[in-house]
């Protein structure tokens, strides 16, 4: 009975030490494994069995999904179930989906595109290319992301402040003039209409006894 007890606490120490090794560092899952994520146009085929491959990994708050592609496939993150089923981001607003890659005009040419995985729970991805005719013959696929580790830092980084603009100088405007110098008053005025009348009347005086 001990010895049963013994091996049964063993076994479970394993497991928990199985656990915590998984949750102890970020991993990159690369999708699809070898195959990466392609589309036969020829077979109408996808290049591996994308649901199969995801229900073997793990997947973590922090971790990358490495899509090994090329130009001819789009890589569609959703978290609405419903955009998925759909197959096309026709219609979704802009943040209901983000798309990486697509847009090329040089079909066929290699591209890698690592997708962080930074929201809890259901993470939807599939391919809109050839108006969504890709996912629905295998382009697509679904994961659960547990927490981990939660975020790195470089991930976890808050958003940046909406934008404001500066505000605008004041209007410039010109200083106030300053007249520096003598100003006439009206007493300056007076005093030399007086004087102008003394030397009118000593005029006439003189005149008067020259007569």
């Amino acid at each position: 009975m001990a010895t049963a007890n013994m091996t049964y606490l063993t076994v479970a120490a394993c497991l928990i030490a199985a656990v915590a090794a998984n949750t102890t560092q970020y991993s990159n899952h690369t999708v699809g494994g070898a195959a990466g994520w392609l589309f036969n146009a020829t077979t109408k085929t996808a290049a591996a069995n994308y649901s199969a491959w995801a229900a073997s990994q793990t997947f973590n708050l922090g971790d990358y999904l490495i899509f090994n592609t090329n130009t001819n496939q789009t890589v569609i993150q959703t978290y609405n179930e419903t955009t998925y089923s759909s197959c096309t981001i026709d219609d979704t607003s802009d943040d209901d989906a983000v798309q990486y890659g697509g847009g090329s005009e040089n079909f066929g040419q290699p591209a890698t595109i690592a997708v962080p995985l930074t929201i809890k729970g259901k993470n939807y991805y599939f391919s809109d290319a050839n108006d969504g005719f890709q996912c629905e013959h295998g382009m697509a696929f679904e994961i659960f992301v547990n927490r981990g580790l939660g975020l790195p830092p470089s991930l976890n980084q808050p958003p940046p402040p909406p934008y404001a603009p500066p505000p605008s100088p004041p209007e410039a405007q010109a200083p106030p003039v300053t007249v520096i110098g003598n100003q006439p008053t009206g007493g300056g005025m007076k005093v030399s209409a007086n004087i102008r009348w003394l030397t009118s009347a000593v005029l006439l005086g003189i005149l008067w006894q020259a007569s």
